[in-house]
């Protein structure tokens, strides 16, 4: 089977979609990967088969705020890329998998008349008991009903998209479509890419969907002499050890809140470790014996594991990784999905949810680090947890039903 796949985004959106082209190719699949400049090295080390996209800037878009016209002309470009690029490279495959951020991918399988799924890494299929999954407020509210959100939801995603769809459409002989939200799980079969342990779904849900697991890219290269000083550090004594990291994320306060915690750290005898991800965090700190400033990437299997507790960004790759190893958790959302999965590891009770770094003083930031640390039940949850997402195969089952098509 001659397989496209096309994605977009942090780390966490594009390590599965290395790992799964990896496996598709080792089962005697030709493969094509579209993925973006700043992973081109993880794509050429891996021996892949790949395409670069002409129109992305991840880390520049994660690094700096847009403002709405700024995200409009960005969103427009994307869009024309991808008519422009995968038109003519899905004509040379049998089945396209992409993402669900890639707007233009059900009209352009819709044009070729190829199958289609479509992944996603939360429940990105309106619904009326699921609140959408961008949006800061994923608790039942009497007002703010998730039918009530999706519609917001989707009437923002018509604005941003339909018009420039339509042009496409219109200069590939296609009618217009009325409501990219209903078109997009309407004309493909989706895919939930996270675990069913830890993420929801709705079985009401009235399109073809199926969930199988996230896929943990374990076997990404590492710095041999990096994770040997980060073992000697870890093993060096008995102190129970937190590990922090925005990932692929940035925030104003980034700083003061490293600064906060190492501080609470050194008050009640824990080392750290910071993951510096891609806006170098922790790096203002100074050095200490019982700091370790992870700088270089060192898969989240060797590292979460030797870890008491972890404060993250609610990224999909990290609370995946964090939930597999067992670990209580701890998420500062900074926007997307992430106030989704803070909500769900509080649901689980694997942690106390969220955490806001502007709005938390430092008593209040203190006792939650104490109770995320040292509280039993956390960990007997976060335990239970990891149990279940070790025993999942989200590799196999995304190969699968590839192979068995859309």
């Amino acid at each position: 089977m001659k397989i496209l796949l096309v994605t977009r985004g942090s780390q966490g959106d594009i390590y599965p979609y290395l790992r799964l082209a990896k496996e598709l190719a080792a089962r005697s699949h030709a493969v094509t990967l579209n993925l973006p400049k700043a992973f081109e090295k993880y794509a050429r080390d891996a021996g892949l088969n790949y395409t670069i996209q002409g129109q992305d800037d991840i880390s520049g878009m994660m690094e700096n705020e847009l403002d709405t016209k700024e995200l409009l002309d960005w969103t427009h470009r994307v869009i024309d890329n991808q008519f422009r690029e995968l038109i003519p490279q899905l004509r040379e495959h049998d089945i396209l998998v992409a993402s669900n951020t890639e707007f233009a991918a059900p009209s352009i399988a819709e044009y070729l008349e190829k199958p289609y799924i479509r992944t996603a890494y939360g429940p990105f299929i309106p619904s009326r008991v699921i609140p959408p999954p961008v949006f800061p407020w994923p608790r039942p509210h009497p007002v703010l009903r998730p039918a009530l959100l999706w519609a917001l939801l989707n009437g923002g995603l018509n604005l941003m998209v339909k018009k420039t769809l339509n042009r496409h459409r219109a200069a590939l002989g296609m009618p217009p479509i009325r409501d990219q939200a209903k078109h997009a799980p309407e004309k493909s079969f989706n895919y939930l890419m996270y675990s069913p342990s830890l993420g929801s779904v709705d079985p009401e849900w009235p399109y073809k969907w199926a969930i199988g697991g996230y896929i943990f890219n374990d076997d990404m290269s590492y710095d041999e002499n990096i994770y040997r000083n980060f073992t000697d550090f870890m093993e060096k004594d008995g102190k129970k050890t937190v590990f922090f990291t925005l990932g692929s994320c940035n925030a104003n306060d980034h700083e003061r809140f490293a600064e906060k915690l190492f501080a609470v750290c050194r008050t009640h005898g824990y080392k750290l470790v910071i993951g510096s991800g891609w806006c170098k965090l922790g790096s203002i700190l100074p050095r200490h014996d019982d700091l370790f400033l992870l700088d270089s990437v060192l898969p989240h299997k060797l590292v979460f594991p030797r870890c008491s507790a972890i404060i993250h960004h609610g990224g999909i790759g990290t609370t995946h990784s964090a939930a597999r190893s067992g670990r209580p958790q701890m998420i500062q959302p900074l926007f997307l999905d992430q106030w989704y999965w803070a909500e769900q590891t509080r649901k689980l009770g694997v942690g106390p949810g969220k955490i806001d770094m502007k709005r938390c003083g430092y008593a209040q930031f203190e006792r939650k680090v104490l109770d995320l640390v040292n509280n039993e039940n956390y960990a007997r949850e976060a335990a239970a947890l990891g149990e279940k997402i070790r025993g999942e195969n989200g590799l196999e089952n995304a190969c699968k039903q590839i192979e068995a098509g859309a």
